[in-house]
């Protein structure tokens, strides 16, 4: 139920390159190990995975457990079964992609109609044939569904097709005499209680009606599936139920009616879903989705009353109302808290956000520093001078000498200041769209208050922003209206026009191409700012900023291209781990990675920086290399450090991971790896990987090959050594 929530993404930072893939479910990705059963495994795959949808859940080997236990109850179990293949059966058919239909998503609702219909009636040869015709109209109803809701509410459509197709399977068949009616009593162990108290044995029905299987022993064996799954899942679905059945009791005045409603099962749904699946796993989220579940139980009862009078069960239409109400307006607030990209776990999805959060700082509008060498940064954003209200996002910079001064002799004329008649280049690539270059420049210390801009160039940005440079030296301007520039292209010469007190560069991204419009954010990419290289990010003010440049040796060296493969021996500690082979591939939607046969690590190159965005799959011989180098700047220097983070999960495992998954929904700071590289030599990059709240430290390096592609990695006690490697 949870694929379309990237939709409401507008990435910031360089999370929207950040894999392209970003948006994309974390279980769709290339690499996944699939479930496969004999000659019926890309079946089977599919089949599976529509049972772990309806508990957000991920993989075939959890869908296979939910599948065995809906089989507890024969007919309810079959008649499931006998929906999803039918409505596999006829998408293939119709020749619907494969691709999509071994996610789950679009016969998850088949399966949950057929589910309902088996509760309903025994399994005869006429109930099938019915069962075959509401999952066959259930798969349709879904594809049409998903397109208008994806079109034009970027929503996802949940079950609403198993309450629309159930909700018409019900009435009619009112009108078939010939099925029969499954009145059978639940057998004794199904029936059983377990002596449990009327709250927690009407907790675990309400789990076993999800499926139809109303029973203490079914629930408790769901809850422990989701439980051994995601640890956020179950408890919010505890807090669904407590919050939910408690309000009814105050308001129906009768425990055991409120305790005991099958339908509670909603209360549990929405918990984990709006807290836990499309929004990121914090406090903030929990507090939302206690809020959503009290207000459906308005929406449960009123929805109860009314369709009571036709005789038809409530299903998951309160589920469906308020959670899709509830992400729609956090949608369009534009909620920080949506998940951009959901995981196979909500803590998954926790660790990949707050990953991301650290790993790309700066801003979808992206700008070169306008000079060459070292220029300092004399005012940034909310700057204490000039940078206020409408331009507050802007900067100006300076070159300052070994003892901070900006100028030589007395600074008493513009020749004085270093930067002055230096060139200012284009930080991006564009069109010229306005030009002021006859503007004479100031005596020093004697702004022009007339012309606040001075000499100027306006470039448009193909990418849907302007950047204006401000404050030229007159006459020095190298472009004209219409010219197209390139990023580098020198334009004109820093100069002291317009309000300028002495000689400086101004640079400001906006949205028109008026001179002085207001600014709005942007960020500067590939620069070294006290010996550390940025990839994106702002500069802090009165430090000294450079911009680094790619070079072709490492464009070179990490070209990988399409079907290429690269196979390395690997070694943990005295164990030898026999061979990787990594092959190039491309995703769907256009990002590479590299194919280990179990997982996917991918990659891209954006802006001199390469990264590795994310190792998905259940390989973890692919660690190491995401581990050692997320990042690399495309440009050599002797020494040059930088820093990145990874997430937690990649660093801890076993029941310190299950602990950190949960803990960091509350304390994020707990998830915080960070990373330090260096380069160690021309070919060598040198990593230490550390969470002081944890205690762990590693150390690990990279050593490029001389033709392409890395032919050493070392993490810990890791080692992965390249098998063609030729020296």
């Amino acid at each position: 139920m949870n694929t379309l929530a990237a939709s409401f993404q507008a990435p910031a930072a360089e999370a929207r390159h950040a894999g392209s893939a970003a948006g994309q479910r974390a279980d769709s990705s290339p690499g996944r190990p699939r479930f496969h059963l004999g000659g019926g495994g890309e079946l089977a795959h599919a089949l599976f995975r529509s049972y772990a949808e309806i508990f957000f859940l991920h993989g075939g080997l959890a869908g296979a457990a939910l599948c065995a236990v809906t089989l507890l109850s024969p007919h309810v179990g079959l008649a499931g079964l006998l929906a999803v293949l039918a409505a596999y059966a006829f998408a293939r058919l119709i020749r619907m992609d494969r691709t999509f239909l071994e996610s789950g998503y679009y016969t998850y609702n088949p399966l949950l109609v057929g589910l309902s219909l088996g509760h309903l009636f025994q399994l005869t040869p006429l109930t099938s044939f019915f069962v075959i015709a509401a999952g066959i109209l259930t798969l349709l109803v879904t594809i049409a569904l998903a397109q208008v809701f994806m079109a034009y509410l970027r929503l996802p459509i949940l079950s609403l097709p198993f309450v629309v197709v159930s909700s018409m399977a019900y009435m009619a068949s009112l009108r078939y005499s010939n099925l029969l009616h499954n009145g059978a009593p639940l057998p004794p162990l199904l029936a059983d209680t377990f002596g449990l108290p009327g709250w927690a044995a009407g907790f675990f029905r309400a789990w076993g009606a999800l499926l139809f299987s109303p029973s203490v022993l079914v629930g408790g064996l769901l809850s422990l599936i989701v439980l051994g799954r995601s640890r956020i899942l179950f408890l919010l679905g505890v807090m669904g139920y407590l919050v939910g059945a408690t309000m009814r009791r105050f308001m129906l005045g009768s425990p055991s009616q409120a305790y005991q409603d099958l339908l509670n099962f909603n209360f549990i749904l929405i918990a984990m879903a709006v807290g836990g699946v499309f929004m990121v796993p914090s406090v903030r989220s929990y507090l939302i989705a206690a809020i959503a579940v009290a207000i459906s139980t308005l929406v449960m009862d009123a929805i109860t009353g009314f369709w009571s009078y036709s005789g038809i069960p409530a299903f998951t239409l309160p589920f469906n109302l308020v959670c899709l109400g509830v992400i729609y307006v956090l949608g369009l607030v534009g909620d920080p808290h949506i998940a951009r990209r959901i995981g196979r776990t909500p803590e998954e999805t926790l660790d990949d956000y707050l990953a991301t959060l650290l790993r790309y700082p700066g801003s979808e509008r992206t700008l070169l520093p306008p000079f060459a060498g070292k220029w300092t940064v004399w005012q940034g954003f909310d700057g204490q001078w000039t940078h206020k209200g409408a331009w507050r996002c802007a900067y100006d910079f300076v070159i300052t000498d070994d003892e901070g001064r900006t100028h030589a002799n007395g600074g008493e004329k513009p020749e004085d200041f270093h930067c002055f008649n230096k060139p200012v280049l284009a930080p991006v690539r564009g069109r010229v769209v306005q030009v002021v270059g006859d503007l004479p420049d100031n005596p020093v210390g004697q702004p022009d208050k007339v012309n606040n801009w001075g000499n100027l160039v306006v470039i448009q940005d193909p990418r849907g922003f302007h950047v204006a440079l401000s404050h030229f030296a007159q006459n020095s301007l190298r472009v004209k209206a219409g010219d197209w520039v390139e990023r580098g292209a020198v334009i004109g010469r820093c100069g002291n026009s317009g309000y300028s007190p002495q000689p400086h560069i101004h640079v400001q991204a906006q949205l028109a191409d008026t001179p002085g419009a207001a600014s709005v954010p942007f960020s500067f990419v590939s620069y070294v700012e006290d010996g550390v290289y940025h990839a994106n990010d702002l500069p802090r003010e009165g430090r000294p900023v450079e911009p680094l440049y790619a070079n072709k040796r490492l464009e070179s060296l990490t070209n990988f291209a399409l079907d290429e493969e690269y196979r390395y021996q690997v070694r943990r500690g005295a164990r030898d781990l026999g061979e990787l082979r990594l092959r190039v591939k491309m995703a769907l939607d256009g990002t590479f990675y590299f194919d280990s046969g179990r997982g996917a690590l991918f990659f891209g190159k954006h802006e001199g920086t390469l990264y590795f965005y994310r190792a998905t799959g259940d390989d973890p011989r692919l660690l190491p290399l995401m581990l050692v180098l997320p990042r690399l700047p495309l440009a050599h220097r002797e020494k040059l450090a930088w820093h990145d983070h990874v997430p937690v999960g990649l660093l801890v495992s076993g029941w310190r991971g299950v602990l950190v998954g949960v803990a960091s929904s509350f304390w994020p700071r707990l998830a915080e790896v960070r990373v330090t590289q260096r380069f160690a030599g021309e070919s060598v990059v040198e990593t230490e990987v550390e969470s002081p709240l944890l205690g762990v430290r590693q150390t690990g390096t990279v050593t490029f090959n001389h033709q392409k592609g890395f032919c050493q990695v070392t993490l810990g006690d890791w080692q992965l050594s390249r098998k063609d490697y030729e020296n």
